[in-house]
This record gives C-alpha cells, sequence and structure tokens, in this order.
C-alpha cells in the first residue's frame, strides 16, 4: 500500500511541482490504480507525497509498494498487480527540494536507473531496493553530496567502477547487496574508503573476490555494520578490522575466509565491546576459541558453523549472558563443553549438530537456561550420550528440539511432559526401543513436525491420532507393525522400512485430503493401489516400493497435477502402463521397474511430460518396439531405464535428441538393428556436468535411488547418481559396425555392449574416452587388432573384450599393465601376448616391449609408400623406354623408304 504519510503545507502545494508529479505519474504503469488518488489542487494531500509546511515545497516522495513482493529473507516478486513500473519522468526535476525518494518495490522491468537522479541537491534519501532496474548503476549518483542513505539491493544492475562513491561525502548507509561489483573488485574497499560518516555497509552477493590486507589511512571509522555475505572472498581477516572499535555487527558468512579464528578475536578485543552480532558460519577458519570471550558482553548473535574450529569450547563462553544464539555446528571441535554454557541465562537458540566429540551433556549444561526456545543437538561419531535423570524438569519450555545419533536410552524421556509449547520435536536414531508411551501420543495435537526415525521402536501404530492441520510426521526405519493409520491433518507422512501390513484403505484420498507426502516402501503391505488416491490433489511425492502391491495400476493419475513423484518399484503389479501417469505437469521421475507389467507402451499423443527427468521401467514384462515419442516428448530425461523387459525392434533414431541423457539402459531386451550413429551426438554424455534441474518453482530437492549394473554387478545409486554416465545395451541382437562416433562421449563412465552380435574393428579412437571406467565388449563378433590407443584409458579399470574374433598382440604399456586376468581376453584364438599364454611371433620391427603393435603398422605404411614409389617410377621407366622404341622403328621405316 502507498503509505498515508503527508503532511499539509499551509501555503498549499506549487502549481509546477503539482504539475510535475502529474506527468510523473502518467509516465507510470499503475493496472491497479494506486494513484488513483493524486486528483484536486492540493498535492500534498495526496498518499506518498509530503510537502514542507512553510513553503509548500516537494520533500519526500514515497511509492514502496510492500504488496509486490512477498517478504522473508528474500523478497519474491509476485503475480500481485498493484506493482508500479513504467518510466521514472525527468519532470520530477522540478521538485528541486526533494530530499527523500523511496520507489522501493515496484516492477520496472529492465528499465536503467535514471541519470538524472543525480542531479537533486538536497536529496539525502533514496531507496531503489526491490525495483527491477537493471544495467549500469550511473556515476551522477555521485553527485548527490547530501545523501545520507543509498539502498541499490537486489537490483540486477552492474557497477564497473565505484570512485563516484567518494562524492557522497554526507553517506552513512550504503547498501549495494545483489548488484554485480566484479568489475570493481579489486578497489572496492578504497573507493568505500573514503566515505567518512560511513556506519552501515551492506555488500552480501556482490561477487567480490577479496578483501584487501592493509590501508595506509582509515577513514570510515564510525563503521558499525559489515556485511559482506555470500560472497567469493578467500582472503584471511585484515589487519585494519583491530582499528574499528565501533562495530555492532560483522557479517563475512559464507565466503573462503581463512585463518585463526583466535587471531580474530584478538584484533577485535581491544575496545569492541559494543559488538552484538558475529556471523563466521560457512568460511574456512580453524584454531580454537579463546579464553577472553568475556570481553563481548554485548553480543547476542554468535554464528560460527560450518568452519574448522578444533579444542574445546571454552568456559568463558558463560560469560555472554547477552546471547540469544549460539551455533558451534558442523566443526571438529573434540574437546568438552564448558558446562558454564548453562550460565547463558539470555540464550534462546543452542546449535551444536554434527558435533564430532565423545562424551556427554548433562543437567548442569542447562540448569540456567530459562530462556531457551531451540535445542538443536546431533552427533557424527554416535558417541555422545544426554544424561539427565528420570525425574528432571527442565528451566526452559522449547518450541523447537532435535536431538540426533545423540544417546538418550531406550526409553522416551519423561521430561518432554513439561514442554508444553514444544511444535518441533526431532529424536532421530537416539537409541530408543520401548514401545511409545501413551503420554507421548497425547503430545502430537501441538507438533507440527514429529520425526521418531532410526531408532527401534515397536508395536502398532494408533488408529487415530490428533494433528495440527499440515503436520509433519517420520517414523520410518523402525519396527512398526500393524494396519496403516489414517491421520486426517497430517500432510506429511514416511513410515519406510518398518513392518506395516495390510492394504492402503479406500478411503485414503477423502480422509488425508492434505497429504503432499506419502511414502510406504519397505514393508510388507499387498492389496491394489486405491483408486480414491487419484484425488489427492496436493500430493507431490509418493513412495510404495519394495511391497507386495498387486493389481493393475488405475488410470486416473490426470486429477494429481501437483505430483513430482511416483515410486511404485519392486511389487507385483500387473497389466499395462496407464498413459495419465504422464499426464501430471510436473512429474520428474517416474519409477516401475521390478513389477509384472505387460503390453506396449501407451501411444504419446497426449504425452507432454517436459520436465520428467528419471524414467525406469525396467525389470517389467513390457513388448513391443520402444517408442519414438520418448526421444520427441521426454525431452528432460536424464536416467532412461528399461532394463530387462521384451522390446523388439531398432533404437529408435529420436532417442538422439535426449540431449540431457547420463544413463541410457536397454540391457536384456529382444532389440536389433544397427546402433544409431546419432547416438555420438547425445552431449549430456560430452560433458561432466550436473543432471537436470527441477524447476524453479519446485520448492523440493530430491535423493533419487536407481539400480544399474556397473562391473558386472548390480548396485543402487542415490546421492552418487547425479556422477554417472553410463550407456548398457548388452543382451540384444544388435549388429553391424559399432560407430565411430561413439568417441565423441568423452564424459562416458561406462559402455556395455557386450552380447549382441556387433561386427567390423573396435573404433580406433575409443581411447579418447579418457573417463571411461568400465568398458564390455565381449561376446561379439569383432575381429581385427586392439586399438593401441586404448592403453591410454588411464581411468579403465573393468575391461572384457572375450569372446570374439579379435587378432594380434594384446597392449602391454599403461593402462593395460593392469589387466591381468586372461579370461577378459579368452576366446579370441587370434590374440597373444600376455597375459594370455599364446605368445606374440616376434617379426621385424616387433620387440618384446609390445610395441610390435605401432611398429607393424608404421612398416605396413612403409611398405606400401615403397610400393607405390617403385610402380610410379616403373611406369616412368617403361614408357619412356617405348618411347625410344618406337622412335627407333620409325626412324627405320623412313630410311627405308626414303632408300
Amino acid at each position: 500500500m502507498v503509505t498515508s504519510l503527508q503532511h499539509h503545507a499551509t501555503t498549499g502545494c506549487i502549481p509546477v511541482e503539482r504539475e510535475a508529479i502529474i506527468t510523473f505519474k502518467e509516465a507510470l504503469i499503475d493496472p491497479s490504480n494506486r494513484l488513483a488518488s493524486w486528483t484536486g489542487e492540493d498535492c500534498c494531500a495526496w498518499p506518498g507525497v509530503t510537502c514542507n509546511n512553510k513553503t509548500g515545497n516537494v520533500v519526500r516522495l514515497e511509492l514502496r509498494n510492500g504488496e509486490c513482493y512477498e517478504e522473508g529473507e528474500t523478497a519474491i516478486l509476485t503475480e500481485n498487480s498493484s506493482c508500479l513500473g513504467g518510466k521514472i519522468s525527468p519532470s520530477l526535476l522540478k521538485l528541486q527540494h526533494l530530499n527523500y525518494l523511496d520507489l522501493s518495490m515496484n516492477n520496472f522491468q529492465g528499465s536503467l536507473i535514471p541519470e538524472f537522479l543525480g542531479s537533486f541537491e538536497e536529496l539525502s534519501y533514496l531507496n531503489l531496493s526491490y525495483a527491477s532496474f537493471e544495467g549500469l548503476v550511473p556515476s551522477h549518483l555521485g553527485n548527490l553530496s547530501n545523501l545520507q542513505y543509498l539502498d541499490l539491493y537486489d537490483l540486477r544492475a552492474l557497477v564497473s567502477d565505484l570512485h563516484w562513491l567518494q562524492g557522497l561525502s554526507s553517506l552513512k548507509h550504503l547498501n549495494m547487496g545483489y548488484v554485480n561489483l566484479s568489475l570493481a573488485s579489486d578497489h572496492w574497499l578504497q573507493a568505500v574508503n573514503m566515505l567518512p560518516s560511513l556506519s552501515e555497509l551492506r555488500l552480501e552477493s556482490c561477487e567480490l573476490r577479496n578483501i584487501p590486507q592493509t590501508l595506509s589511512t582509515l577513514n570510515f571509522t564510525s563503521l558499525s555494520v559489515l556485511n559482506l555475505y555470500f560472497n567469493d572472498i578467500d582472503s584471511t581477516i585484515p589487519q585494519w578490522f583491530s582499528n574499528l572499535t565501533t562495530f555492532s555487527e560483522i557479517d563475512l558468512s559464507y565466503n573462503n575466509v581463512e585463518g585463526d579464528v583466535s587471531k580474530l578475536f584478538a584484533g577485535l578485543s581491544p575496545s569492541n565491546g559494543s559488538l552484538e552480532a558475529l556471523y563466521l558460519h560457512y568460511n574456512k577458519l580453524s584454531g580454537q576459541l579463546p579464553d577472553h570471550l568475556q570481553i563481548f558482553k554485548e553480543l547476542r548473535y554468535f554464528y560460527l558453523s560450518n568452519n574448522l574450529i578444533s579444542g574445546s569450547i571454552p568456559a568463558s563462553i558463560g560469560s555472554l549472558r547477552s546471547l540469544e544464539v549460539l551455533d558451534l555446528s558442523y566443526n571438529p571441535i573434540n574437546g568438552s563443553i564448558s558446562e558454564s554454557i548453562g550460565e547463558l541465562t539470555g540464550l534462546k537458540r543452542l546449535y551444536l549438530f554434527q558435533d564430532s566429540r565423545e562424551g556427554s551433556l548433562s543437567q548442569k549444561h542447562f540448569h540456567r537456561l530459562n530462556n531457551l526456545e531451540t535445542l538443536a543437538l546431533s552427533s557424527s561419531s554416535k558417541q555422545l550420550f544426554l544424561n539427565v535423570s528420570n525425574d528432571w524438569i527442565p528451566p526452559f519450555n522449547l518450541k523447537f528440539m532435535r536431538i540426533t545419533n545423540y544417546q538418550i536410552g531406550d526409553r522416551f524421556p519423561t521430561w518432554l511432559m513439561t514442554q508444553k509449547q514444544l511444535s518441533t520435536l526431532y529424536l532421530q536414531g537416539v537409541g530408543l526401543s520401548e514401545t511409545v508411551p501413551n503420554w507421548f501420543w497425547e503430545l502430537t495435537p501441538q507438533i507440527i513436525r514429529l520425526d521418531i526415525s532410526d531408532n527401534r521402536i515397536a508395536g502398532v501404530l494408533p488408529k487415530s491420532l490428533e494433528f495440527p492441520r499440515g503436520a509433519w510426521v517420520d517414523f520410518s526405519s523402525n519396527r512398526f507393525e500393524g494396519p496403516l493409520p489414517l491421520w486426517s491433518n497430517v500432510s506429511y507422512l514416511s513410515l519406510a522400512n518398518n513392518s506395516i501390513s495390510g492394504s492402503i484403505p479406500e478411503s485414503i484420498g477423502e480422509q488425508m485430503p492434505y497429504m503432499t507426502y506419502l511414502n510406504l516402501s519397505g514393508n510388507f503391505m499387498n492389496g491394489e493401489i486405491p483408486f480414491s488416491m487419484g484425488k489427492m490433489k496436493y500430493l507431490t511425492e509418493l513412495y510404495l516400493s519394495n511391497n507386495k502391491f498387486s493389481g493393475e495400476i488405475h488410470d486416473n493419475w490426470g486429477n494429481s497435477q501437483a505430483l513430482l513423484i511416483i515410486d511404485l518399484s519392486m511389487n507385483n503389479l500387473s497389466g499395462n502402463l496407464p498413459s495419465s501417469m504422464f499426464l501430471p505437469t510436473y512429474i520428474l521421475w517416474l519409477k516401475l521397474n521390478g513389477n509384472n507389467l505387460s503390453g506396449e507402451l501407451p501411444f504419446g499423443t497426449t504425452i507432454n511430460s517436459t520436465y520428467l527427468s528419471l524414467l525406469d521401467l525396467g525389470d517389467n514384462r513390457f513388448s513391443g518396439k520402444i517408442p519414438r515419442w520418448i526421444g520427441e516428448r521426454l525431452t528432460s530425461l536424464t536416467v532412461l531405464r528399461l532394463r530387462n523387459n521384451k522390446f523388439i525392434g531398432s533404437i529408435p533414431q529420436e532417442l538422439c535428441s535426449l540431449q540431457m541423457l547420463h544413463v541410457l539402459d536397454f540391457a536384456d531386451n529382444d532389440l536389433s538393428g544397427h546402433l544409431p550413429i546419432c547416438l555420438g551426438n547425445l552431449s549430456g554424455f560430452h560433458d561432466v556436468m550436473l543432471y537436470h534441474k527441477v524447476p524453479p518453482d519446485v520448492p523440493y530437492a530430491f535423493v533419487p535411488q536407481v539400480e544399474l549394473v556397473v562391473k558386472g554387478r548390480a548396485m543402487a545409486y542415490t546421492k552418487t547418481l547425479k556422477l554417472v554416465n553410463i550407456i548398457d545395451l548388452s543382451s540384444n541382437h544388435l549388429q553391424g559396425d559399432i560407430p565411430e562416433e561413439v568417441s565423441n562421449l568423452l564424459a562416458l563412465g561406462t559402455l556395455n555392449l557386450s552380447r549382441n552380435q556387433f561386427t567390423g574393428k573396435i573404433p580406433k579412437k575409443i581411447g579418447s574416452l579418457s573417463l571411461l571406467e568400465t568398458l564390455d565388449l565381449s561376446w561379439n563378433s569383432l575381429s581385427g587388432s586392439i586399438p593401441p590407443a586404448m592403453s591410454h584409458m588411464t581411468s579403465l579399470n573393468f575391461l572384457n573384450l572375450s569372446h570374439n574374433n579379435l587378432s594380434g598382440p594384446i597392449p602391454s604399456t599403461n593402462q593395460f599393465l593392469t589387466f591381468q586376468d586372461p579370461s577378459i581376453y579368452g576366446g579370441n584364438p587370434g590374440l597373444c601376448g600376455e597375459p594370455l599364454p599364446t605368445k606374440c611371433q616376434i617379426l621385424t620391427g616387433q620387440n618384446s616391449n609390445g610395441k610390435g603393435q605401432i611398429d607393424d603398422d608404421k612398416n605396413e605404411k612403409m611398405h606400401e609408400k615403397f610400393w607405390l614409389f617403385f610402380l610410379t617410377g616403373l611406369g616412368y621407366a617403361l614408357g619412356f623406354c617405348g618411347s625410344l622404341v618406337m622412335t627407333t622403328f620409325r626412324r627405320q621405316c623412313l630410311l627405308k623408304v626414303l632408300g
């Protein structure tokens, strides 16, 4: 909404300035008529316009629009039509006494920042943040000598030079967050140092590369806030930090800042008692925390996670009585945590994730934490214990508690009954093994997130539990049994890897209407998949793998437009593949492998799954030809697995359009024909690149699981799948030559063409596949020699060339020295050399180092050249002699005639 702040001038609005504002308004795009109230003669009465009470001059213009963005840690432009756009008219220059201009939170759609903004001599406040300006920030802004506040945050803008800053001699607040300063990265500090009044500097995510270590003269001695969050800084803490005694906030998080953390504190310590916030997380700081932390008595926020801090947490930390947030997570702290941490009476949030120590936390570590609201503890060693008595009554009343891989005993801690405000509770991998007590179930009405996964909890789940609407529940990897309960308000439910049995109730679609995530994988469930699941319009992820579900898959998926992932793998499902499974707009993964599905794949006329990244139909009984629409319509595929079916016919040329493909697995089918030459154009195999990312409006991250056969063994790939590049066409009836274009797939990691009917030679350039780790060409009819260039495939660690018609010596240099198993060459009577018992006959030009193959090639070429030159010379000689003979014959005839 346009701010209503305004002052009515006693003299009324100056007509020239009123006309200037009207002209300014006419140049704007105002789809919601926010400025419709700018009517009447007195512009000083218009919302957003403020005039000087005495002179009537317009001094403030405030058009900030909070409804244009969803505010949070990062504001996001919404579709709200109240955003102002268009052009900024130079008519504003007639407002000669303007000292405050706020155009933030609007959408000027990539317009340039007007240069004339640098002409407002009295301007002291300029805010263009979140206004979608682009292009180069004009240096004319350096003319604003009275400017005290400049905010250009989140503009898609670029600054090539910052020297114009020296003209802003009155500037106190500078925010250029997310403005690209990479071209000014080498001199940014020198430019900022020319601002003697600067108290707040915010340059987050500006692509800065370093912090200069020295300054000849320090001018901005009043600096209290320094924010360099999320840059590319890889330098150490500079020496001039120790000369700044007015710091209240330092944010160097999400960089690569190095150095000893104790030296940083030593530099800050002399007179920095005013420091309130220190954000150093996600850097490379090392060393130990100093013992003199007590001097930072005003410190409220202390973030040091994800560094290399070692040693113990010192006792002096207990002196930071103003501390509200302490985060020391993800550091190799290996000493003890002082019990003085329990003296932090102001502490509200305590984070000690991935603690690598061994030992315990006791009641003394918490005994005065009366204000604690968030407690997050996790152990990387699983050797940390939380030792408190059964009758302990904590001094705090938590809202958020997460304890992971700590050992708290086999029983649920009874002190949880005292936590009346608890809304989020994680007890992951803490050793619980008793059945869930009734008092614990009574907590569920207040808990929006409940996670007791990775324990040994047994028993039958209650048929009904009351949760807040939209609750998030994870009971996976336990020993729960019995039927599936339907808890109506739950939106996220994971009961994976338990012993749940029975069928999914047909009424699940009606009783759990808010469900967004359902994971029942790894149980003993049976029966058919309910038709009503197609009515769950909010469902995004469905995992039912590794159960005993049977029957046909219903054809009712078109109504589930929110679906991103469907995993029905490893069941006993039968029948055809419903085409409606491809109808959800953003479907990303479809896993149906390991069932008894049959028939031909559906026609692709209605299929347009442009986001589908993973399609796994392997280990079924599908038949017919591989449809061309897979290559035409599933253009984002990264994993295509049709292994172990009954597909026939040739590999469609259209598959060559799948430029994001990283896994192509058609093994164990009845495919025939030639290998398409265009497979060499699959760019996903050309470069080492990450898999296709989910669409930007999908707020989830997934961990896939795909079964692949590599080096003769079936392996399940999860987080490492993004590094896999595989082509497996083994056990088919493919024939003809292996195209030379296969050598273009430079990022290929596994190539398996075994058990086919390929003929011809191994491609000569196959040695260019330097990242290839697995090559299996066995059980074909390949002939010729092993290309010597294959010895340069330094990543190759699995090779099988057996049962072909290869001949000649086996290369014995470089990578081939590692292949000492003779069976990988067996069934090739013409091969010789180690590790086979058949020795090669040493011919002229061949030596004992296995270079005979190369020398033979050279000799053959030399012989060819010799015979070419010899026959050419012979031809010249015969021609010359022939001409002499004919000339002699003619001369004799002529003499006879004349005689």
